[in-house]
């Protein structure tokens, strides 16, 4: 059976109006003259097979998308993500979620073939009280994980990865956005957090996100607001539950400080220790009833310092250079672990030097780079 034209131009098209792409823009970023490819879309005429691996490669997708039918949709959620919340995102945020999806959907592939193993978790909530979901939730997982009760989770990304899903980090222009969550139909979860936000926000929002990946999957897609954007919902029972779950495995009730009175150095210092924001810190004590609304006021009042706070994928050890080029691959998706998965599979011959460089989202020059910061090799020849 031949290439049905049609879908494929109906597909190319697709992918470039979810991106909020023009014609103009598509066509200086390949080289393809813009009046080409509107003549591929409109099916005036047929795409050369090198045509479809620029476009497929441009829009951040795996060329089969467009010329494999028994391949599930590839258009499907974001569809779903952007009839609900379209509004919310720039074309600078659709190409970045774009971009998300595809690293999820290679690393996905590459832990396959690398025969990366993880321990299947699922919790089946009892009764409908949402809100009391959350906190067996995350005693159950914790327990899975192997943490004593009194242990803080250091590598909060490691742990979900460990549970199978695919955890990545993007800076998006829209700072009302905390994170998402979408059931990919390739990949499986997958959890973006905006790396517009504060470090050990940024641990609350992955806690939270995969709350939403254990829940709500059957929503296929959701978006988290920061309280107090105008899209934040008060009262959102899934968001409560999230919520819960994410400060319960991050701080178990019984892990909590119970402090006579609390100073902004008690404050500082035990949010450091526990990794979280004070903000975070203050609710779950006053969800406790280990302190009152003027004192969890007070304890949200202070912030750790940022120069003070510890992201695991851009350790201390690096030199002041290295983590700035750390944290700059981190804010566009590439983590330490993705990174390492590239590399690893590279190495073992399971693909080439210029599928490395796509699995990066860069250029030969780049790769070198990024190879050098990481200290691993790439061989040409492969």
């Amino acid at each position: 059976m031949g290439l049905d034209h049609q879908a494929i131009a109906r597909k190319l098209m697709k992918a470039r109006e979810l991106q909020s792409l023009t014609l103009e823009v598509v066509s200086a970023a390949t080289g393809i003259p813009s009046d080409r490819i509107s003549m591929v879309e409109s099916v005036q005429s047929k795409p050369s097979g090198d045509e479809v691996l620029i476009l497929a490669n441009f829009y951040r997708h795996d060329f089969r998308d467009f010329l494999d039918d028994t391949r599930p949709a590839p258009f499907e959620q974001t569809d779903i993500l952007y009839r609900r919340h379209g509004d919310a995102f720039t074309p600078q945020d659709r190409r970045a979620i774009q971009e998300f999806l595809f690293l999820c959907e290679i690393e996905s592939s590459l832990e396959a073939e690398l025969g990366v193993s993880t321990e299947p978790f699922a919790f089946t909530p009892q009764g409908t009280h949402y809100k009391s979901h959350g906190e067996p939730a995350a005693r159950a997982l914790r327990s899975l994980l192997g943490y004593a009760a009194n242990a803080i989770p250091r590598d909060v990304y490691e742990d979900f990865r460990r549970i199978g899903m695919h955890v990545f980090r993007r800076r998006l222009a829209n700072s009302d956005i905390s994170g998402l969550y979408i059931e990919h139909p390739v990949a499986g979860h997958c959890i973006l957090v905006n790396f517009e936000e504060d470090v050990y926000r940024q641990r609350f929002s992955v806690s939270h996100e995969a709350a939403h990946a254990i829940f709500d999957s059957s929503d296929a897609v959701v978006v988290t607001y920061r309280k107090g954007a105008s899209r934040y919902k008060e009262g959102d029972l899934k968001e409560i539950r999230a919520n819960r779950f994410a400060s319960c495995y991050l701080m178990p009730p019984e892990l909590l400080p119970r402090v006579s009175q609390w100073t902004a150095e008690q404050a500082t210092n035990w949010a450091q220790k526990l990794r979280v924001s004070t903000m975070a810190l203050s609710f779950a004590l006053r969800e406790a009833g280990l302190v009152e609304e003027s004192t969890a006021k007070t304890i949200r009042s202070v912030k750790v310092p940022n120069a003070e706070k510890i992201d695991p994928e851009a350790p201390a050890d690096l030199n002041d250079k290295q983590r700035a080029r750390r944290e700059a691959l981190l804010e566009r998706g590439l983590s330490d672990y993705y990174v390492g998965l590239c590399f690893e599979a590279h190495q073992r011959g399971l693909i080439s030097a210029g599928r490395l460089s796509e699995a990066l989202l860069a250029d030969h020059v780049e790769t070198r780079e990024i190879s050098v910061l990481y200290g691993r090799a790439i061989n040409n020849g492969a």
